[in-house]
């Protein structure tokens, strides 16, 4: 089967951080679908590992951790599946990504892709969806009010992947007042666009900018990108009890700013689930299913925003360089092979 990986780890700009490649198609047993995959969109995840994380010698890495495609093979513990249906998911992150013709992923991670959704518009969604949903539902627990704060949530990086969809699961599935950062006038229109009550600069002091909104300080506060930086703004313009999550990776993360107020710390990582086979694993296919849902009643759509044509090494080099160039907008998608 053709594929996209590479042998070494490192730089975007070396002829061989992504290569075309020849793969054994693999075989689904006990939870695991093979899917033949047709569409996936890329991801910082992707960038970070592919620069810093080598394979075993001799063995090339496949990235790729969103894919909507279709069911050609089931284990013999799958259920809930059949061959020929059409899905989409995230995936693992200890396992083989889903630039492959052919993937293997765990049944109870999958989730039913929706209806009225093209092929890049429903690869553009799966990861972003169960960050922002974990991070809003089970670590924020945004649905539970702070006392005596603002019915409000900021969210830092506003116009992300992430970000993106954070906006339109807040619209969704509560009331919040929903305040998102953005620096440029066309990522302030996106989040504007994608139902962001106020939009706010991240390139100018928060505190203030939030203060001047004039609605109270926010329960809760979604930092996407750069937290380490704004940490101690965050400290300033957040309600007393507050809840504040993250899900970049600061090298260094001083948490003393957030005592006084009594301040909640909530990490996201989206793999846990599937990395650790935990006893809720199968949360992830229902969210996914409750998306498709969201998305076929018109209440959320794709974030996709750019197409990067086939998936083949080429493209994909041109997609995560514009990844690591801090510039991009929504989600990036390949569709076919």
């Amino acid at each position: 089967m053709k594929a996209v990986g590479y042998y070494d780890a490192g730089e975007v700009d070396r002829e061989e951080a992504l290569l075309d490649l020849e793969l054994p198609r693999p075989n689904a047993v006990g939870h695991d679908l093979l899917v033949q995959v047709q569409a996936v969109s890329v991801n910082p995840v992707d960038t970070k590992i592919r620069a810093m994380r080598p394979p075993p010698d001799g063995e090339a890495a496949v990235l790729g951790w969103d894919a909507v495609g279709t069911v050609v093979a089931l284990g013999d513990q799958v259920t809930g599946f059949e061959v020929g249906e059409q899905v989409w998911y995230a995936g693992a992150i200890d396992r083989p990504g889903t630039n492959a013709e052919y993937h293997l992923v765990d049944a109870r991670i999958v989730g039913h892709a929706p209806k009225t959704a093209s092929l890049a518009e429903a690869a553009a969604l799966p990861l972003t969806t169960l960050t922002a949903w974990e991070m809003l539902f089970d670590r924020l627990r945004v649905d539970t009010p702070v006392p005596g704060a603002a019915p409000a949530v900021l969210i830092i990086g506003g116009a992300g992947g992430v970000g993106s969809i954070a906006i339109q699961l807040l619209r969704a599935k509560t009331d919040l007042t929903i305040i998102a950062t953005a620096s440029r006038p066309e990522t302030q229109a996106w989040v504007q666009e994608l139902g962001a009550h106020h939009v706010i600069d991240h390139r100018a002091p928060l505190d203030q900018q939030v203060a001047d909104l004039g609605i109270g300080a926010p329960g809760f506060v979604f930092s996407t990108t750069h937290s380490d930086h704004y940490v101690e703004q965050v400290a300033e313009l957040i309600a007393p009890q507050g809840r504040f999550g993250l899900i970049d990776d600061p090298q260094s993360f001083n948490i003393l700013p957030l005592k006084h107020k009594a301040v909640s710390l909530h990490w996201e990582f989206m793999y846990t689930r599937s990395l650790f086979g935990t006893a809720d694993i199968a949360e992830q296919g229902k969210i996914l299913n409750e998306t498709a849902a969201l998305v076929d009643a018109y209440k959320i759509k794709s974030t996709v925003t750019d197409s990067f044509g086939v998936i083949n090494a080429a493209n994909l080099l041109d997609a995560h360089r514009l990844i690591e160039s801090g510039t991009a907008k929504g989600k990036l998608v390949l569709e076919g092979f």
